[in-house]
């Protein structure tokens, strides 16, 4: 492999076309500096300068080796600086995951600002479940993800509550409180819920079989779905109700209405939150520059209400 002080001093060479004037410009010897050139080329295994007693010339192999070593040396200090600027948390990649994050415009106000201060940083966004995302910050597959409290974390996961809204729930425009303020949580319990499956979000689904059963009953699930969305047109279908996040209700429907519930139960069942989550396991200067960007941004932003 050619090292770069032998390319530095080939240019220098080629550039000037005389060995003297070559090595004051390197500043050191000349016979150094033509040893050096002849290693070069029985490396590359060919002349690369024409020498006569007069004049030092290039040979069609080395114009095109002058060629290259100007762009091997570009292309070199570009990935210096690259790495610096990575390392300076001002340019670089993240890959985001997310449940929906379209009602929380704090958030989406702190990714703006982020972006705007920091041009050089590209993203992949990646909607996933909760679990998905667990899963996906463990395996190195993502570098931050916003999501609901996990059931199952691993070792050197952290998370930071970005956000703490209460859970209401959504009824059918024609259901039988839809013209009540608060529905006593105890009064649903002939109806038909809807959900989303344990397994891709177990901390939240939990807390609402929890939230359910201090209200003296288990929910009868009668539909399931992924994303929160989903669950919502499946209320509006009549397929049954659901207790979900207040900010679902930011997204006006007519045929969905959205109400406090009444039960009595611990706060921490009648809240949810939003988490931030990355592993400890692998350090990001860039991660971390839009970890307090969302922090400084959520920490001013106004709560949700109930309805």
């Amino acid at each position: 492999m050619v090292e770069t002080r032998l390319l530095h001093q080939f240019i220098a060479v080629a550039e000037e076309l005389h060995f003297n004037r070559a090595a004051e410009r390197l500043h050191m010897a000349q016979p150094p500096l033509s040893q050096a050139i002849r290693r070069l080329e029985q490396e590359i295994g060919t002349p690369l300068f024409e020498r006569t007693n007069r004049s030092v010339s290039l040979t069609p192999a080395g114009a095109a080796f002058l060629k290259s070593s100007r762009d091997v040396l570009r292309l070199l200090d570009e990935s210096v600086e690259q790495t610096r600027r990575v390392a300076q948390g001002i340019e670089g990649h993240l890959t985001l995951t997310f449940i929906n994050i379209a009602p929380y415009s704090a958030l989406l106000r702190a990714l703006r600002r982020f972006r705007s201060a920091f041009p050089a940083v590209s993203f992949t966004m990646q909607e996933a479940t909760t679990q998905e995302q667990v899963e996906a910050l463990e395996h190195g597959r993502a570098d931050l993800g916003f999501m609901r409290p996990p059931g199952r974390t691993a070792p050197g996961l952290r998370f930071a509550s970005i956000l703490r809204e209460p859970v209401v729930v959504a009824l059918p425009a024609m259901h039988r409180f839809a013209g009540s303020k608060i529905v006593p949580l105890s009064a649903l319990q002939d109806d038909g819920f809807v959900s989303s499956p344990r397994h891709l979000g177990q901390g939240f689904h939990d807390q609402l079989i929890q939230l359910c059963e201090a209200a003296g009953f288990k929910p009868r699930i009668v539909q399931q779905a992924r994303q929160l969305q989903t669950l919502v047109a499946l209320v509006a279908g009549g397929f049954g109700v659901a207790l979900l996040p207040a900010s679902m209700a930011q997204d006006r429907r007519k045929d969905v209405v959205f109400r406090e519930i009444q039960v009595e139960a611990p706060d921490a069942l009648l809240h949810v939150e939003l988490l931030m989550g990355w592993s400890e396991h692998a350090p990001c200067v860039i991660r971390d520059r839009l970890i307090a960007e969302v922090r400084d941004t959520m920490a001013s932003a106004p709560t949700i209400e109930t309805i």
